[in-house]
């Protein structure tokens, strides 16, 4: 009989579990952008620290067919007008948006709708490099598996629009009494000019400031609407 020892199984053993989670954690964020491709986002993790920190949360899904074309037409004037030429990178606005902070103006940021989207739904706030970095990789599967009409569908439903008010038909019957569905052009312009800022800002007795940037983003929301800049969604 031979003496040559067998080799020990126990190393591959212990190596199997390491690669499924491996292989699990690989895959989990295509399973989460394919669930959310069809079935409405439940809460995001925004939502549930306001939640905790005791700011309320006020969240009703819609459809996109039951949010006026005049918040879209607005979200896209105020966030993104490139939004339906653009593949979830706005390079030209992120390369003004890096002008505008060397040169010591007001910070600005260059994400677009699929970036916030992204965001929103599968991260954490914050703005450490993680993060960003996560952002990009859900971004490009957003754009990639979703498409323009199912990410501005879900942008406008998770979007924080007031104090612990999420989403399109919560902001509407928060600021103004009504269903998404009636939104008009100005009242549409007023909640997009306080996305930058929805804790801050009043939609619905908006100050100063707050008006003004709605009737440029009221105005902006006819070009985009006349110029066909909204097609990929209207």
């Amino acid at each position: 009989m031979s003496d040559t020892p067998i080799p020990s199984e126990r190393p591959r053993r212990k190596a199997r579990p390491i690669l499924t989670t491996l292989m699990v954690l690989a895959l989990l964020p295509f399973g989460g952008v394919l669930i959310y491709r069809f079935a409405p986002v439940p809460l995001t993790l925004l939502m549930i620290r306001e939640g905790l920190a005791g700011h309320g949360m006020d969240y009703r899904w819609k459809p996109l067919g039951d949010i006026s074309p005049n918040l879209v037409a607005s979200a896209i004037a105020a966030e993104d007008a490139r939004f339906c030429s653009h593949r979830g990178f706005d390079l030209e606005a992120i390369e003004q948006a890096m002008k505008d902070n060397e040169s010591g103006r007001r910070m600005r940021g260059g994400s677009t709708i699929s970036q916030q989207t992204a965001k929103n739904v599968f991260l954490w706030p914050g703005r450490d490099w993680v993060r960003k970095g996560l952002e990009a990789g859900y971004t490009v599967l957003i754009e990639t598996g979703w498409g323009k009409r199912r990410i501005m569908e879900v942008y406008l439903n998770v979007a924080e629009m007031g104090p612990g008010i999420f989403g399109a038909e919560a902001a509407a019957r928060h600021w103004f009494g009504k269903s998404a569905a009636d939104l008009t052009p100005r009242e549409a312009a007023r909640i997009a000019a306080i996305l930058p800022s929805p804790r801050r800002y009043n939609a619905g007795t908006p100050g100063p400031y707050v008006r003004r940037r709605a009737a440029r983003i009221q105005a902006s929301a006819r070009v985009v609407r006349n110029d066909g800049l909204a097609a990929c969604v209207l």
